[in-house]
């Protein structure tokens, strides 16, 4: 992002732990939940930064086969020491989170602490995700506890970085 001159802002120097993850991430995954059918979707994920202390994160995903849109959320990935990370959350479903977790080399594990439900949401009790980075290439999985059903596997996808 271009600060008020157009030039790009300093990356911040608590931002370095996760400076990996910057970038566009693009491709493909594959859901599953209790309650639903199986079904693949399209990813892409993008972590900027504004020369704060925070990334920004935008994640919206579709249909595989045709395209409709699925999901959409949007938020902050915070840093903290001693390996320590933040991350908050608003998704288009009325759903927010607040994850904490920890930074190990290029691997982001974290687990909800905080889950807010507009009235309208369904039920969700526990979010849990992990982020790998390999080189161009980031996994990313999601375990759900919701609607009643305990903390299992929801979805999974391979990214390619395309900028």
């Amino acid at each position: 992002m271009n600060g008020a001159n157009g030039a790009e802002p300093a990356l911040h120097p608590e931002i370095e732990p996760i400076a990996f993850l910057l970038g566009t991430w693009r491709g493909e995954g594959k859901g599953e939940y209790p309650t639903i059918e199986a079904f693949a979707y399209g990813e892409e994920i993008r972590f900027r930064h504004v020369g704060k202390p925070f990334l920004t994160y935008t994640q919206r995903t579709w249909a595989a086969d045709d395209g409709r849109p699925l999901h959409a959320e949007t938020g902050y990935l915070r840093p903290k020491p001693e390996g320590r990370i933040e991350i908050v959350l608003a998704h288009a479903t009325g759903v927010t989170e607040i994850q904490e977790g920890a930074v190990a080399g290029q691997t982001v594990e974290v687990a909800s602490t905080n889950i807010g439900l507009a009235s309208s949401a369904k039920e969700v009790t526990l979010l849990e995700r992990t982020f790998r980075v390999e080189g161009d290439l980031l996994t990313y999985e999601l375990r759900m506890a919701a609607v009643g059903v305990p903390l299992t596997h929801h979805i999974s996808a391979e990214l390619r970085r395309v900028e």
